[in-house]
């Protein structure tokens, strides 16, 4: 049950769901979840290297943003990624109650509002470009909000959200 990646269905899109002992290592885990469905990861080799940096003190939207900018980076530099690092500077997470009421859309989570202040990620992914040797998968357009949660289970974070295909 505590695999590392994870899916479920969302109508047309996908959840995806990365798993690991700390924030980070969920986040690259949703990272490999979201690759892995354009190819098998496994094969993918580290040629190339691409630095992400971003500001979020909000870990959900810091889990889209982290998501979004390697889906563009990867379209920039026809990439495919399959490797990721992950770093976050400041507070330690925070449990608070950000969103009250039930969820505003049939299917989404719950959010447990779980805040950081003055957090700055740092991260690298590494790959190579697509190739015929690579098998192409279902192309992944972007993270949405819809489904976001991030949370800590007996010390298990778990990251989801969907993904747009």
């Amino acid at each position: 049950m505590n695999e590392p990646i994870a899916y479920f269905e969302h109508d047309a899109d996908m959840g995806i769901v990365g798993r690991g002992k700390c924030i980070e290592e969920a986040f690259e885990q949703a990272a490999t979840a979201v690759f892995a469905m354009m190819t098998d990861v496994a094969h993918v080799r580290p040629q190339a290297s691409v630095a992400i940096e971003f500001e979020e003190a909000d870990v959900e939207l810091a889990l889209v943003t982290w998501l979004n900018l390697l889906l563009g980076q990867a379209r920039s530099r026809a990439l495919i990624f399959g490797r990721f690092q992950l770093r976050r500077d400041g507070a330690p997470p925070k449990v608070g109650d950000r969103r009250s009421g039930p969820p505003e859309e049939v299917g989404t989570f719950p959010s447990r509002g779980i805040e950081t202040s003055g957090a700055h990620w740092s991260g690298t992914a590494a790959g190579e470009p697509w190739h015929a040797g690579l098998e192409r998968g279902v192309e992944v357009k972007g993270a949405t909000l819809t489904g976001l949660a991030v949370s800590e289970r007996d010390g298990i974070w778990e990251a989801r959200c969907v993904v747009d295909v």
